[in-house]
């Protein structure tokens, strides 16, 4: 099995696992296990799903992407970034459906893997991946608004966001001040931590403040035990979902989401983990780590499961040495449930959506964003088209749009780096001046990617250049790549030339640049080659010294 299809685990036990890597890895996943508990369940009801969905995401999906991934550090667990999507796909194929695209996704992201499509996520670039991040935020603050504001609502909110903003702003006036204490609370004590004790698990403190003063003050607010009765104490059985040619079709679409979006986030995730400790993950372990781990939440359960950003890095700053510490955070989350599931029916479902407007507000990159906006008006309107499309049509269709954006941009910015000019200075460095002395030699060099996106430019420079003289000399030495655009322009430039008896010589042609312009008929029958502007200077002279010569 080659190197770059093996997971780290085996990586790190090849290295030798010792005793005190095991402690610096159980005080990291506990750590990442507490900032983790709330947090899942939190993603898991914003999701349209029971609570216990997401801590089996967390224990089961975090162990098996720590155990088969590709990176040392990566945390896996359910993301605020799958909010939308689970919720939509559970509105449309109920949670059954929803275990069954899950699983999918799992099987399409082991696919890309080994298809060794990892590497090609980078390629979305990166205003695209801040913009429906931002987008993502926004919709899932909107999400939590009503349980924020505890409003009274008679029937379930619309999906779509301005649809939901202004179904919600019917209904202010049922506003429950408990609930909005409690939320805002949460969300004061969760900020307050992070500026006076940034180690503390502030999330966790947060919420257990919140559900002991509204035990204690009997507020009357909704609990994890009202809406959903609590949390079970262990993990289900496994089980296959209904299976059907006709259910898989209809939730294939989800899967795919799923399994971008998926890909997406935990390739990022290993990104970040790489860049705090000078490590290198391997993106094709990565994703099939990530696809096993979604099928194995899937059968127990389990929303989608993805690297995620925050918990990573807090693996990171807590001292994690392997993947250990990710399967260990997810026992300690299975011990959580065994032992505290009781507990759990008290908690506030509006401090649970403080801590979810937390996650939004700090998924929402500010610095990138004001950089993007400072750097290139081009990646400031690719951020801003893919924000409003992820919130006001689709996430897909964000992501597809921008990545669209972004390519025009970066043809258009290609196109412009390539230059069709004069060559001025040979003269001064060759053995042979004739070729800038010779009024009949004109001396034109192209420097660049020749592609599509510049073929026109440098096509109507070359018709007004390409027949003023005998001998026309075009240096390719600075091309380092030509498509068949180009070189059909090359080859109209030929055959305008040859139409005027006028020489073509080709110098400094690359074997990969010269097998395209022949595969277009610009061959030997039809332009001269030379090694350089030298060689093409000692043919010009040798010709001059042949009065008569046709050429």
């Amino acid at each position: 099995m080659p190197t770059r299809l093996v997971p780290k685990t085996v990586s790190v036990l090849k290295e030798g696992y010792n005793l005190s890597r095991l402690r610096a890895d159980a005080i990291a996943g506990l750590t990442v296990a507490i900032v983790a508990l709330p947090l899942s369940m939190a993603i898991a009801i914003a999701s349209g799903v029971s609570p216990d969905r997401g801590l089996y995401a967390a224990i089961i999906g975090g162990f098996f992407v720590s155990l088969f991934g590709g990176s040392r550090h990566q945390i896996g667990g359910p993301a605020g970034a799958f909010i939308v999507l689970v919720a939509a796909s559970v509105e449309r194929h109920g949670v059954d459906g929803l275990m069954l695209a899950v699983i999918i996704s799992g099987l399409i992201m082991i696919a890309a893997g080994y298809l060794r499509l990892g590497a090609y996520i980078r390629f979305i670039p990166y205003p695209v991946t801040v913009g429906f991040t931002a987008g993502i935020a926004i919709i899932i603050f909107a999400s939590q608004l009503s349980a924020i504001l505890g409003l009274n609502l008679p029937e379930k909110e619309p999906g779509p966001f301005a649809d939901k903003i202004a179904y919600l702003a019917r209904f202010v006036g049922t506003t429950n001040y408990a609930a909005l204490a409690i939320a805002v609370g949460t969300i004061a004590l969760i900020i307050a931590l992070r500026k006076i004790r940034p180690g503390w698990p502030g999330m966790l403190i947060a919420v257990a403040v919140a559900t002991l003063a509204a035990t204690l003050m009997n507020l009357p607010v909704e609990t994890i035990g009202s809406q959903f009765g609590g949390l079970p104490r262990g993990l289900q059985t496994p089980a296959v979902p209904t299976l059907s040619l006709e259910k898989i079709i209809s939730v294939l679409p989800d899967a795919f989401a799923f399994a971008l979006l998926g890909s997406i986030e935990s390739l990022l995730s290993a990104v970040v983990a790489d860049g705090m400790t000078g490590r290198r993950h391997r993106s094709n372990m990565e994703l099939i780590g990530q696809g096993i781990a979604n099928i194995a939440s899937g059968l127990f359960g389990g929303i989608c499961v993805t690297g995620t950003i925050a918990r990573t890095a807090t693996n990171v700053r807590a001292g994690a040495t392997s993947p250990f510490s990710g399967m260990l955070h997810a026992v300690f989350l299975l011990v959580f449930m065994l032992v505290a599931a009781p507990l759990a029916r008290f908690i506030p479902l509006a401090a649970l959506s403080g801590v979810l407007a937390v996650v939004a507000w700090s998924m929402v990159e500010k610095p990138a964003i004001r950089a993007l906006f400072r750097s290139s008006r081009g990646d400031a309107v690719i951020l801003t088209v893919t924000l409003l499309l992820v919130v006001f049509r689709d996430l897909t269709e964000g992501i597809v749009a921008g990545f669209a954006l972004g390519a025009v941009l970066f043809i258009d910015r290609m196109g412009r780096n390539v230059a069709v000019s004069p060559y001025d200075d040979y003269n001064a460095k060759s053995e042979h001046p004739i070729v800038n002395t010779d009024p009949d030699t004109i001396v034109y060099r192209i420097s660049g990617a020749f592609f599509f996106g510049a073929a026109s430019t440098v096509g109507s420079v070359l018709d007004r250049i390409a027949d003023r003289s005998k001998n026309f000399v075009l240096d390719l030495s600075d091309v380092s790549y030509i498509d068949s655009s180009a070189a059909n322009v090359l080859e109209s430039t030929v055959r305008r030339a040859r139409a005027r008896h006028v020489r073509v010589i080709l110098t400094g042609v690359a074997p990969p640049v010269k097998a395209i312009l022949t595969a277009h008929h610009i061959d030997e029958d039809h332009v001269t080659y030379g090694r350089d502007l030298d060689a093409a200077a000692a043919l010009i002279a040798a010709d001059a010294d042949r009065p008569g010569e046709n050429h």
